[in-house]
């Protein structure tokens, strides 16, 4: 009976009466059941979605309602004195952001905020130690305000096989890349949401965003990667749930796993070396820009229906 009743109020195209006799999620599909079906346009469904959302006290949602604007945003980058922190420090600059520095290379971070300007801080950060991360986000929240996005890409490597000619492998240098890589993670995340968790909230509630940076070692670790693996493969875990633990916060975690990306410390192994690393990027057929992994940091502070995601930015590239 009830359907009757709708389709007689789309022919007569009375959509306040859809809406007084079913909820807007069944009128919505009725709506688009019998427009199929008569092949009418979409208007009538448009409309009433519209119609739809006032009758619930919802506002239409244009993109720029759905994006965290940057333009005075408060950041933290962690390892943001060289390499994929650097660019990203500079993306978010660029956007208008203002920017902390959490690294432990001093001279490398103070020529940044020399070249930079007052939109950039640096401190000496520990990110494993939670006195030293705790004093860094207080000199932040003093200077800038309190944080609305922490981006992690501070970590190290290790080249060192499980057993080895020497035997084998050390423990503590496989608890070292933990420490830094995944506590180190873990430690600012927790500590830099406890400060958002106290800012007002944003469209849809939101009151800041975490990226933290995973790697495709963490799908496809190498002979030698033990350690690095691991890390890097705890902090892809981490997001979903993390995600979950800090939704009632208005508080999203997402990570981005590189691949092979043209640092710093690919640069000195030299053109040839990085032209080989490139043989198994199937397309571009090269390494990846620092630049490229800052744009994807941005889009994941920007949209705002990202959460609990750890995304792959490789190329296509999958490591033997």
């Amino acid at each position: 009976m009830q359907l009757r009743v709708a389709l007689a109020c789309h022919l007569a195209n009375d959509r306040d009466a859809i809406l007084m006799t079913h909820s807007v999620e069944q009128a919505l599909c009725i709506g688009l059941f019998v427009g199929a079906a008569f092949e009418l346009n979409g208007r009538f469904v448009a409309e009433l979605m519209l119609v739809g959302s006032r009758r619930r006290g919802l506002s239409r949602c244009n993109s720029e309602e759905a994006r965290m604007d940057l333009n005075g945003l408060t950041a933290i980058v962690t390892g943001g004195a060289s390499g994929l922190g650097e660019a990203t420090v500079r993306a978010l600059v660029a956007e208008g952001a203002r920017v902390a520095i959490f690294d432990l290379n001093a001279e490398r971070g103070a020529a940044l905020v020399s070249e930079l300007g007052a939109a950039v801080m640096f401190r000496s950060v520990d990110v494993s130690d939670e006195a030293s991360v705790t004093e860094a986000l207080r000199a932040v929240e003093d200077a800038f305000g309190i944080p609305g996005a922490a981006v992690n890409c501070a970590g190290i490597v290790l080249a060192k096989t499980t057993l080895g000619k020497t035997g084998p492998h050390p423990l503590d240098a496989y608890a070292k890349v933990i420490d830094v890589n995944l506590k180190g993670t873990f430690n600012v995340l927790r500590l830099a949401a406890a400060r958002m968790a106290e800012a007002a909230p944003g469209p849809d509630g939101e009151r800041g965003v975490i990226v933290n940076t995973a790697s495709v070692a963490a799908f496809d670790g190498q002979r030698g990667q033990a350690a690095y693996a691991a890390s890097k493969g705890g902090i892809a875990a981490t997001s979903l749930p993390v995600a979950r633990d800090l939704a009632r916060n208005g508080i999203r975690v997402n990570a981005i796993a590189p691949g092979l990306f043209l640092t710093p410390m690919a640069e000195e192994l030299g053109e040839d070396v990085c032209a080989q690393l490139a043989k198994d990027v199937v397309f571009p057929k090269r390494l990846g820009k620092p630049s490229e992994f800052a744009d994807a940091v941005l889009f994941l502070i920007r949209n705002t229906y990202m959460n609990g995601e750890t995304l792959r930015l490789d190329g296509a590239v999958r490591l033997p």
